[in-house]
């Protein structure tokens, strides 16, 4: 038997999470030729969950119930017939947007219209110890990581990798500086790839316990302009970001986690010379990628100090609602 939360509503998430006990788990005969059954070890949560949980807002409405959470890994217990990627054993991580790839391949991006049909949202995701997930929603896991820093990858890791290597001839590297802001996901995940990369990363963050991190990951100051600047607090932060690009550099508009502020008009980046790319995240094949990269580069990935168990998970939207939290808030899976 297993257990798992449910969504079943979108009225936030102390009232709309329901935490399931005793929920059947098929046997792996009873699988679908395109199923694959996993054991989940661990799962982190993102800002997404929630504004997901919370009154239908930027990400749509959820097909209740649904277990929710993206990230996540665990290990193949049984697979389909026509599963060829994986087979017992194999130790998996989660895909954000698993029907993407099944319709238009591991290279293709998210739109706004494929959000309501991601993991976590429009199907189950990975808080729960038993799942049954399709093929295109997993990926092999990094062989240099455990379950609990291999949990974060799903959403910010990919993201990152995009941010840094995805447009063509601007790739990141030593000579680039790249200017993230606080200490969420996305934009640790991007420093510790940029240092990877050979490039100088300089960070804001409004706590001195947390720049001392910030400073163990590798972290510099600047005097002038950035090459890449990464923007998750959307129109609140984006004046700032795009006075700190450099002429010809980058602002990545990559969330919208700042408070209330009027939207920021296009034309901002004629008056400041430079580039702003907006995108959903990375794809499955950029994921397989970073996770390459980590087990390259022999990157750990960095984590909040304070781990849930899956039964506390309410107690970790908590801590990622109050922004408690270092990079990513983390929950692992205990298995009878």
């Amino acid at each position: 038997m297993a257990r798992q939360w449910i969504l079943n509503s979108q009225d936030g998430f102390e009232t709309s999470l329901e935490y399931q006990q005793n929920v059947p788990v098929p046997s792996a005969d009873q699988l679908g030729p395109t199923d694959v059954l996993v054991k989940m070890h661990a799962a982190s949560l993102n800002y997404r969950e929630l504004v997901i949980a919370g009154p239908i807002g930027v990400n749509g409405p959820i097909t209740p119930p649904v277990v929710p959470g993206c990230d996540g890994a665990g290990i193949v217990e049984a697979v389909g017939s026509s599963i060829h990627e994986f087979r017992p054993g194999d130790r998996v991580v989660t895909v954000c947007g698993p029907k993407i790839a099944e319709s238009r391949g591991d290279d293709a991006f998210a739109t706004v219209a494929d959000v309501v049909s991601m993991m976590g949202q429009g199907i189950d995701g990975t808080l729960r110890s038993m799942g049954i997930f399709a093929e295109k929603a997993l990926v092999h896991a990094p062989r240099s990581l455990d379950w609990l820093p291999a949990a974060t990858l799903t959403c910010n890791w990919p993201t990152a990798y995009n941010a840094l290597f995805g447009l063509k001839g601007r790739e990141a590297g030593p000579g680039t500086w790249v200017l993230v802001q606080g200490t969420g996901g996305v934009s640790v995940a991007t420093l510790q790839v940029a240092v990877a990369a050979g490039a100088t990363v300089v960070a804001t963050t409004s706590s001195e316990k947390k720049a001392a991190r910030l400073r163990e990951l590798g972290v510099s100051h600047r005097g002038r302009g950035f090459d890449i600047v990464i923007d998750v607090g959307g129109n609140e932060t984006l004046p700032q970001s795009l006075a700190a690009v450099r002429v010809d550099g980058q602002v990545l508009a990559l969330g919208q986690v700042g408070g209330t502020a009027d939207n920021v008009p296009m034309y901002m980046a004629l008056l400041h010379t430079c580039i702003v790319r907006g995108f959903l995240g990375g794809n499955r094949s950029q994921l397989k990628e970073v996770i390459r990269f980590i087990d390259e580069k022999k990157i750990s990935p960095a984590v909040d100090d304070v781990v849930f168990e899956l039964a506390e998970a309410k107690d970790a939207y908590r801590r990622l609602k109050e922004k408690k939290h270092f990079a990513k808030v983390l929950i692992r899976i205990d298995q009878d």
